[in-house]
């Protein structure tokens, strides 16, 4: 995501895409405020974010000294998620397994954006919104997860969430 839509410093080894970046969050722009259930996958999770004004950590990589690379689709990192939480309620669990592939993170939250989630490094891992009824972000794929339940369960809830939106919309 281009650091000039968080205020992030440059970096010149990071492919960008500028028009993705316009699409995506002209998308958030669009349907947050009707209240559309949305599910932010990595990316997603830090688009969610950028939209709602808050910032990115550019380079997990440069901006925390040790940090060991995790570039997998398996789950090998934990993340540690905040009780209250309606993340914690739709997972049913305080901890998880999970994959990563990101190289930037959510560092500042947005507008009515809750961190709700860290790995044991101190990453952000999980937002959600206190002000809508769904839309979360996490910074794993659980697409790739597909035989995790708390996973599948995320999965399901966005379903339910958007059948739900969907039969309130035709009364």
């Amino acid at each position: 995501i281009q650091a000039t839509l968080y205020g992030g410093e440059i970096q010149l080894d990071v492919r960008l895409d500028p028009a993705r970046d316009e699409l995506e969050l002209s998308l958030l722009e669009r349907f947050i405020p009707l209240n559309t259930p949305v599910l932010g996958i990595c990316r997603g999770a830090q688009l969610i974010n950028v939209h709602l004004g808050g910032t990115l950590d550019p380079d997990i990589y440069t901006t925390h000294e040790g940090l060991k690379r995790r570039r997998t689709v398996l789950p090998r990192k934990t993340v540690d998620i905040v009780g209250d939480s309606q993340l914690y309620r739709l997972l049913g669990v305080t901890w998880c397994r999970v994959n990563s592939l990101h190289h930037q993170a959510v560092n500042e939250a947005g507008q009515g954006i809750a961190i709700v989630a860290r790995d044991r490094d101190g990453l952000v891992q999980g937002i959600e919104s206190r002000e809508h009824d769904f839309l979360i972000g996490v910074q794993w794929h659980p697409e790739w997860l597909i035989f995790n339940r708390p996973q599948q369960r995320l999965i399901r809830a966005l379903l339910d969430a958007a059948k739900q939106r969907q039969r309130n919309a035709r009364r």
